[in-house]
């Protein structure tokens, strides 16, 4: 184990200062009765959806059209790729069973 891990270990508080495991803590009949997280009301649900997609970095419509030229370019030769491969292990794979 490395200094990071044992770092990261120790400030989740699974190993001690000396980097020796940490014992388990048995959980108390409290900790497990705890009631459950209310839920946000359908109002907060779509402000809080609306505030994260205001972070989104959108593409440009430039970039949108490339990204979709590519994507459409890799997708015809990819297929023409499987497509000839497939063809031609079909056609080898008849011609083993002919003779």
């Amino acid at each position: 184990m490395n200094r990071e891990q044992k770092r990261m270990m120790q400030r989740q508080g699974q190993a001690g200062p000396d980097g020796a495991p940490a014992a388990r803590r048995a959980q108390t009949a409290q900790a497990q009765r705890r009631a459950p997280k209310q839920r946000a009301g359908l109002r907060q649900f779509f402000r809080e959806v609306r505030e994260e997609m205001r972070q989104v970095a959108w593409p440009t419509r430039p970039e949108l059209i490339n990204y979709t030229t590519i994507t459409l370019f890799v997708l015809v030769v990819m297929t023409s790729v499987i497509f000839g491969l497939n063809f031609l292990f079909g056609k080898f794979v008849l011609f083993l069973f002919q003779k």
